[in-house]
């Protein structure tokens, strides 16, 4: 299964605050599951970063951290969450027990045991 790097806070949107899109600069023609890898990185200030992890600080990074399908990639959308110019169409966001690994640009195959990918509930 393929994965794709994403940064807070915007993983944390996908899985508890309905973010509908993921939004790139370049399209795919990529349809179903992809692994949600929450970089190391964080995007915005360090005072948004400090009052992320206040307020989530549960919150993985450097780490898979779900499974979401991707259903389209759209040049326009009717979603709050929507900025372009492309946005991957997202639904049945999952979190699974994060696993540690090294993300990369783009689509990526991760450095990690498949096997291991339980769904969060599984997981204790």
């Amino acid at each position: 299964m393929k994965a794709l790097s994403v940064r807070q806070p915007w993983v944390h949107h996908i899985f508890h605050d309905d973010k509908d899109v993921e939004n790139r600069k370049w399209e795919t023609n990529y349809r179903g599951d992809v692994l949600i890898h929450s970089s190391k990185s964080f995007d915005g200030p360090a005072a948004d970063k400090r009052s992320f992890l206040i307020n989530h600080p549960h919150e993985t990074f450097g780490a898979i951290v779900g499974i979401v399908e991707i259903i389209d990639c759209v040049s326009d959308m009717d979603s709050d969450w929507f900025n372009g110019p492309y946005g991957f169409v997202l639904r049945n966001p999952r979190l699974i027990n994060p696993l540690p690994c090294k993300g990369m640009l783009g689509f990526f195959t991760p450095d990690i045991d498949f096997s291991q990918i339980r769904p969060i509930e599984d997981a204790a």
